[in-house]
């Protein structure tokens, strides 16, 4: 499998390669930190991976990993030639961890994230998920604790006149899915100011 890192070599195909610049000149807000890492090589013939950390008042808040596939020859469970995949985490305030209503409320952070931002997709998948942790003994005096983890892929569709999907609004999308597990307020505006000269931090070359 050829999976991307870093440089683009011209190897790759146009669609995938154009989308991974979009990714990379994304308007992300300032409290996500995003960087490029090494892409899964078994999932499809080309990905491309970002990690993300949402940090507020110094403190990280949730962190996640975004891969985007691409199967130029298009993929049955697929529906399309590209796929996104994502792994979401964030420590729960006590009040949000026993509702019951929270995988709902979860799932509804990414579609509505989505749908926001114009991030057209079909054949969305995932699961949600919520881990308690309760200390005893030597470390008894910490607080108990709750982690969401949502894991969750769809088919971003094509844009018209046959450039590939969207994928930067899909990423924003993300961004505001980390944000809202990490209990930040929605951005303002459809658009988000720009994050600085450079949108991802680029995974460093590997010396030869």
């Amino acid at each position: 499998m050829a999976a991307v890192t870093g440089h683009l070599g011209d190897e790759a195909p146009f669609l995938f390669r154009h989308a991974v610049e979009s990714l990379r000149t994304a308007r992300l807000r300032p409290e996500v930190r995003i960087e490029e890492v090494a892409a899964p090589r078994r999932l499809a013939a080309y990905a491309y991976a970002l990690e993300a950390t949402v940090l507020a008042d110094g403190e990280e808040l949730a962190d996640g990993r975004l891969v985007l596939l691409h199967e130029p020859d298009g993929h049955d469970a697929w529906h399309g030639d590209f796929r996104l995949v994502t792994l979401v985490r964030a420590e729960l305030e006590p009040e949000m961890a026993g509702d019951p209503l929270l995988p709902e409320v979860s799932w509804s952070w990414l579609t509505g994230a989505l749908a926001t931002r114009g991030a057209d997709y079909q054949e969305p998948s995932g699961t949600i998920s919520r881990a308690s942790s309760h200390y005893f003994g030597a470390i008894g005096d910490r607080r108990d604790d709750t982690q969401i983890e949502i894991r969750a892929s769809w088919t971003p569709r094509d844009r018209p006149g046959g450039t590939g999907p969207d994928a930067a609004a899909h990423l924003v999308a993300w961004c505001d899915l980390l944000c809202a597990c990490a209990g930040l307020p929605p951005a303002e505006g459809p658009e988000v100011p720009p994050r600085g000269a450079a949108g991802v931090l680029p995974l460093p070359k590997r010396r030869t």
